[in-house]
């Protein structure tokens, strides 16, 4: 298991592999409402969730409480949620006081989600500007940001599950897109001095293939937390730093 402490090559040898794939595959079977209108409650909150954007489970709450409680601190920050889905994130870094907000997704519907469930419980508010942003990881970014903090629950999933392309884009992408994901936030220069990047990820997903992709793009990857659940599947929210340039 992962020490808290362990970073680079120590944590490497730390983290689990795979799951055999059969259970992978089990456990990541698609709903089959992901193209019907559903709803969604968190901390009080109700969220119209429109057919293809992605109903938040126990990993994306992972996230939203670290936000909420402070543990991942935005106020006053320039915050990223890439993949938005249904907007929650941004939702709790516009009431925390973000001092920017930028929700990303390739889907342009979770973006209009993410739009609309942003104005309705936090609208306009002083000291804080919301930018929705269709892109495809970063490809579509505004130049010229600088982000202190960036969140991504991604679709690391390492098995096909289905060959809709809608379950494929929330579910199980797989190593590639974070590959994709750390090159970007490096190659287009896009993190602030100290800034915190914070990604989900499984051993139902490459672990020891993610970590070595951050570490590749010169970034410090460290667990910030684990959860393990009774299915022999453990969590992990990474929280990576870049490393000092020479």
């Amino acid at each position: 298991m992962a020490q808290p402490t362990a970073t680079g090559r120590e944590l490497l040898e730390q983290l689990p592999g795979p799951l055999p794939v059969p259970q992978i595959i089990a456990l990541n079977q698609p709903k089959v409402d992901l193209h019907t209108y559903r709803d969604y409650q968190w901390n009080g909150w109700d969220f119209e969730v429109p057919p293809g954007v992605f109903l938040p489970g126990a990993t994306s709450r992972m996230i939203h409480e670290r936000l909420l409680d402070g543990t991942i601190e935005v106020r006053d920050k320039v915050y990223a949620a890439m993949g938005a889905g249904l907007g929650v994130e941004a939702v709790v870094a516009g009431l925390r006081g973000a001092r920017e907000v930028y929700a990303i997704d390739v889907h342009p519907g979770s973006v209009e989600t993410t739009r609309r469930h942003y104005e309705r419980l936090v609208g306009r508010r002083a000291g804080t500007r919301f930018v929705p942003v269709v892109a495809d990881v970063f490809d579509g970014f505004p130049d010229g940001v600088k982000l202190d903090v960036v969140t991504f629950n991604p679709p690391a999933v390492s098995q096909p599950v289905s060959e809709d392309p809608d379950i494929v884009r929330n579910v199980c992408v797989g190593t590639p897109l974070l590959i994709t994901f750390f090159e970007q936030l490096t190659g287009r220069n896009l993190l602030a001095p100290g800034a915190e990047v914070f990604v989900v990820a499984s051993n139902t997903a490459d672990l020891r293939g993610i970590a070595r992709a951050a570490m590749a793009h010169g970034l410090r990857p460290e667990v910030h937390h684990l959860h393990e659940w009774d299915d022999a599947v453990r969590t992990y929210v990474f929280r990576l730093r870049q490393e000092a340039r020479a």
